[in-house]
């Protein structure tokens, strides 16, 4: 997708120090404990792998990982830092691949980058097509949160504020489509970066009813990488999918 491609060239040259200040990279050993109990030393592909944040450490513990990615300067990054994982270019929402998979994941809300419903379910069935008999697909994806979210109108609110950093999204809302089309304002030190995002928000319901299309059906549902409760305070989910039985 041109969007996927857009965020992974605008964000490539600042993707970790944007990472480390989102606590992205603070959280990685549980990311990854989490998802090797799913492949036990097996394989997995990683959709939108990015500059590997999470593929290099879970290759380090014995699982084969490959990995697609939409940006030709992410890809160029994870390069640099491993030759221990494959990656392709190509679209996560339409690819295929001879292997199959004992674990599919895409982390980070990744997933929202696709920017139409059509283009979700289209990846779910991709992800479906690629696990093995046994294998699972892993997402991590935000709650929507209602109070911001106003029909067609312009919202701001604050991502980050510390003593150092200050992270502002503003975004103009379509309810019809569930897309929101954001500008992240990052105000650090006496520097700003502008950087445009477009997402379509989806509610873990509707997730599981696009996975049920597709042939997976949900088996857990945690709040957070360490296994929390999924509760109706929680501010993301990260929900587990098998291929659902005959």
């Amino acid at each position: 997708m041109s969007d996927e491609l857009t965020y992974g060239e605008i964000y490539a040259p600042i993707y970790e120090e944007y990472i480390t200040v989102q606590g992205k990279v603070a959280e990685v050993g549980e990311t990854v404990a989490f998802l090797a109990r799913y492949c036990n030393g097996g394989s997995a592909l990683e959709l939108g792998i990015g500059d590997g944040r999470v593929a290099v450490p879970l290759s380090e513990r014995g699982v084969k990982v490959d990995g697609i990615d939409n940006s030709c300067s992410m890809l160029k990054l994870l390069a640099k830092r491993t030759d221990l994982v494959k990656a392709w270019q190509g679209d996560i929402a339409h690819f295929s691949s001879e292997r199959r998979y004992n674990l599919v994941y895409c982390v980070y809300f990744t997933f929202a980058l696709l920017f139409t419903r059509e283009a979700q379910i289209a990846c779910l069935r991709s992800a479906a097509q690629a696990l093995d008999d046994e294998g699972v697909l892993v997402l991590e994806l935000g709650v929507p949160g209602l109070d911001p979210l106003v029909g067609g109108q312009k919202t701001t609110t604050a991502r980050l504020v510390n003593h150092e950093n200050t992270i502002l999204n503003v975004s103009v809302h379509d309810p019809l489509t569930q897309n929101l089309v954001s500008t992240l304002l990052w105000f650090s030190g006496t520097s700003v970066r502008r950087l445009p995002q477009r997402v379509r928000y989806v509610y873990h319901q509707e997730l599981d009813t696009m996975a049920e299309c597709v042939g997976l059906e949900l088996t857990e549902r945690w709040g957070d990488w360490a296994r929390g409760a999924f509760t109706e305070r929680s501010e993301r989910h990260i929900s587990v999918y098998r291929r659902r039985s005959p």
